[in-house]
């Protein structure tokens, strides 16, 4: 079948993913990712970078790095391991990056002297950095206040939008799933945390929040028409939003994922850890939790947190006697009534009476037609037929 197929089927109700009938299931899912997300973070804790945590940063610049650059400069600074807060990594192709613990400036001044003869480079080619540990405070100061500031936005829009909290509510438990599972991935992988990395953070929030008011917007459409005609229950025509997004958010998120994934490829490989490598990192991780998240968390949130609201409740009701009224009437329908034999279609007998026949005997949806709409689909022969014909003039008025 082609993807294009599926998805035409998806939207119509031909066929379904079961998305909130299991919500349960994705509940697990992601309770379990939430686990070890939590668990690395104590585990390995965020590697925060020297704008967060302070202290002295040397670049040299202009040499051919080894392959055992790490080990030489770490025995420039005499420290064997990791206890000294000496952190090593190579930038590019020709840029040793050496970071450490606060340093003044006769300290500095001998560090610059000992890289510099290790890697063969004059001193000048060995820039030294220091930052304070109150910028970095500050830093994180305006990060998580960002941060802050927002998901209350977030929270009052869509309050606003959809007026109706709990849709809310359900995205932005959503946005905390994600945001917990993309830093606790990113605290496995060991990545630095730089200023770079909060603007990913918050860019993924915006792109997950995107993608769950998309789909939103389509539960609310068919929640609306299911209240109208009482046809399908509140948790089957959020299911039935769900799947008619699905492909637009799988294709979005595939278009959105290749050129990142483009970039962390060549970053990890050829320009190692930057600016353009943490950026990318986490929005890898982010968009692909938020996608998850807006199709298989937020919607099944949503029914859970309404299943007991009285219009829900009633709804429900509504929508299990329209389907026992429209089970008995199949039926007691007689053989041939509203069903195709043979490629062909019941029609009314042509006895000059076919325009005072009722609607009850007018061809009703096959059980494939009636499963896939809210109510709004008209039979596929009813813009045909006299009724659709102009009107004639009458004779006295013909000439």
């Amino acid at each position: 079948m082609k993807f294009s197929d599926l998805g035409n089927d998806l939207y119509t109700g031909k066929r379904s993913i079961p998305v909130v009938p299991k919500r349960r299931t994705f509940y697990i899912v992601s309770l379990v990712l939430m686990a070890i997300a939590v668990a690395g973070l104590g585990i390995n804790k965020l590697n925060l970078g020297l704008e967060f945590s302070g202290g002295s940063e040397f670049r040299v610049t202009g040499t051919s790095v080894p392959a055992d650059y790490e080990s030489m400069a770490r025995e420039a600074l005499g420290a064997a391991d990791d206890s000294q807060g000496v952190r090593v990594s190579k930038l590019g192709t020709g840029t040793v990056r050496v970071q450490t613990e606060r340093l003044d400036a006769a300290e500095s001044a001998e560090v610059q002297g000992q890289l510099a003869e290790t890697f063969s480079v004059p001193v000048g080619q060995v820039s030294a950095t220091f930052i304070g540990p109150s910028w970095g405070d500050s830093v994180t100061r305006q990060a998580l206040r960002a941060l802050v500031i927002f998901l209350l936005l977030v929270a009052a829009v869509l309050a606003i939008y959809f007026r109706n909290w709990k849709m809310a509510a359900a995205a932005l438990i959503a946005l905390a799933h994600d945001l917990v599972i993309t830093v606790g991935i990113y605290s496995f992988s060991n990545f630095e945390v730089s200023p770079a990395t909060m603007i990913g953070f918050l860019t993924v929030l915006g792109y997950s929040i995107y993608d769950t008011v998309v789909v939103f917007d389509k539960v609310r459409e068919n929640t609306n028409e299911a209240f109208a005609n009482g046809r399908m229950s509140f948790a089957k025509a959020a299911n039935l939003a769900v799947n008619q997004t699905l492909v637009r958010s799988i294709n979005t998120t595939a278009i959105g994922i290749l050129p990142i994934l483009a970039v962390l490829v060549v970053g990890a490989l050829f320009l190692g850890p930057g600016t353009l490598l943490d950026l990318a990192l986490v929005l890898f991780i982010g968009i692909l939790v938020g996608a998850y998240s807006s199709i298989f968390l937020a919607t099944p949130l949503l029914v859970s947190l309404r299943r007991k609201d009285a219009a829900v409740v009633e709804l429900d009701k509504r929508a299990a006697r329209s389907e026992a009224k429209r089970a008995k009437e199949r039926a007691a329908a007689p053989v041939g009534v509203g069903a195709t034999q043979g490629g062909g279609v019941a029609l009314a007998e042509a006895d000059g009476h076919a325009a005072n026949e009722s609607v009850d005997s007018v061809p009703r949806a096959t059980d494939e037609e009636s499963a896939t709409i809210t109510g709004r689909q008209v039979h596929k022969y009813a813009q045909s037929g006299p009724r659709n014909q102009p009107k004639r003039a009458p004779k006295s008025r013909r000439k």
